[in-house]
């Protein structure tokens, strides 16, 4: 048992799952959720306690551990009434896991250094299945030091851990891995449906995909979701899709980065949603070319 205290703010999907891998790592473990239930599921099933606010489990513990929906829910936690700047104490490391803007990272940086504590923007990569496995690669911008208090903390739920710069880098890189990530996720259904039209068995279609040169741990993974649509869970929904590519377009016209193939993928994404598909996962993209015709 360490003697170390970590609070997990956030308990949607992955919040949850880093909060059991972080107790299992044998840290005492705070929760926290907007949603108190969500909170008190999780902290029974890991003999966590549950905090009142952000503020109070930033209090009680030396590194804090976020994964959050959003850029307006990252603020709102970290800046709002009863929120983790509200009980931060000196020397305290917050490790934000969530898919965010950089700006947003630099905007909320510097209360943290005034306040004597870190912040690490420190995003993953993976599904719930690999924080399960402890085999997440997080992608970490922030302070050095603070990097090695944090460590064996993000080691409980990572396999690899690049530190990348300073704060932002991490959340930038972020948005770089998910920008392959949704293109391969098109890719994959325009392919998947090209050969399905002109012929061929979608299940032998997609095993000559995992045995090509094209093949990719995210074909691995997303095999069974194109392969038998709507009968999966939701791993990654294309509202969540949508935000990504927002994010990564705005930060590509401010540095002024051409995304040309991402531009046609945030189209065909925003049709789908706009069709009602926001809820589906994103290879439900498939089952979208496959109903459409060419124009």
């Amino acid at each position: 048992m360490s003697d170390m205290t970590v609070s997990v703010i956030g308990m949607g999907r992955m919040g949850a799952a880093m909060a059991r891998r972080i107790a299992g790592a044998g840290f005492r473990t705070v929760v926290w959720n907007r949603t108190a239930e969500k909170a008190e599921a999780v902290a029974g099933e890991i003999g966590a306690e549950v905090a009142n606010s952000a503020a109070d489990a930033a209090a009680s513990s030396e590194v804090v551990v976020c994964s959050l929906a959003d850029d307006a829910a990252l603020m709102a936690a970290h800046t709002g009434p009863g929120g983790i700047l509200e009980g931060i104490g000196a020397g305290t490391v917050v490790v934000e896991t969530s898919t965010v803007d950089p700006e947003t990272i630099h905007s909320v940086a510097g209360r943290y250094r005034d306040a004597g504590a870190w912040l690490l923007d420190a995003p993953v990569s993976g599904s719930v299945a690999l924080v399960e496995q402890g085999a997440l690669t997080s992608m970490v911008g922030g302070d050095a030091e603070a990097l090695e208090k944090a460590r064996p903390v993000i080691e409980s739920y990572s396999k690899t851990v690049f530190h990348l710069g300073g704060n932002g880098t991490g959340a930038t890189m972020k948005l770089a891995v998910n920008s392959l990530v949704h293109a391969t996720n098109l890719a994959i259904a325009e392919a998947l449906v090209l050969a399905e039209k002109a012929g061929v068995d979608r299940l032998k279609t997609y095993e000559v995909f995992a045995a090509s040169a094209a093949s990719s741990p995210f074909l691995q993974y997303k095999r069974q979701a194109f392969e038998r649509p709507g009968e999966m869970p939701v791993a990654f929904s294309l509202d969540l899709v949508r935000k990504d590519l927002d994010l990564i377009l705005g930060l590509a016209r401010r540095v002024g980065a051409p995304m040309e193939q991402l531009d046609a993928t945030a189209e065909v994404t925003a049709r789908a949603v706009d069709a009602g598909m926001g809820d589906d996962d994103m290879s439900a993209l498939a089952v979208m070319l496959r109903d459409q015709s060419p124009a």
